[in-house]
């Protein structure tokens, strides 16, 4: 082999050992089970680490302002004063990724949302939920749980055990206070801590 043959069997025994390590890292991280890793940022700006809720189950629902499904606002609000003091938090995430239906500021998003709905619950600013662009949360739960962790439309459900796992997720028209969703929040408030 001459040396040229050699530098450039080198180069790329070296590229495939970088190549196989990248790939490595991207798995692992799209395999880590835990939501507690990702941050927000509050619909008021300040910071919203997923590590503060350890211990406590949260059902992630991307929201719009001007969706028909939005209505789902109350219900969301309903189960979460129920639910809360046993453990839970709802996070409203506004995206305005389904037909343009949340073009809102995040002062004009929480003045409707409280004024009409009455929200309590934590809402972060509005982040991309889909594709490429996706909040890194949202990537993570559509690795660990397929299609239900897929937002599809406004009003996607995704719901997360305290240890920060991702437990299962539902599509708009489940409505917040459905039988299914119920049921898992009450199975995740129900568990043994570890």
């Amino acid at each position: 082999m001459t040396k040229l043959h050699t530098l450039f069997f080198a180069l790329a025994v070296a590229a495939l050992a970088a190549l196989s390590l990248t790939n490595t890292a991207s798995v692992a991280s799209a395999a880590d089970p835990n939501a507690h890793k990702y941050d927000f940022v509050s619909i008021e700006g300040d910071a919203m680490p997923m590590n503060d809720y350890a211990g406590k189950a949260v059902l992630v629902v991307n929201t719009a302002s001007f969706c028909g499904y939005t209505g789902q606002y109350k219900a969301l609000q309903a189960v979460y004063e129920k639910y809360r003091d046993r453990g839970l938090v709802v996070l409203g995430v506004p995206s305005n990724d389904f037909g343009s239906q949340e073009p809102g500021t995040a002062t004009e998003i929480k003045e409707f949302c409280e004024t009409t709905y009455d929200i309590t619950f934590p809402m972060t600013e509005k982040q991309v939920v889909r594709g490429d662009a996706a909040h890194p949360f949202y990537k993570w739960a559509r690795e660990a749980l397929g299609a239900e962790g897929t937002p599809r439309w406004n009003f996607h459900k995704i719901l997360i055990g305290p240890d920060g796992s991702a437990l299962a997720g539902w599509p708009s028209v489940t409505k917040p206070d459905s039988e299914a969703i119920i049921s898992a929040i009450e199975s995740a408030l129900n568990a043994p801590s570890g």
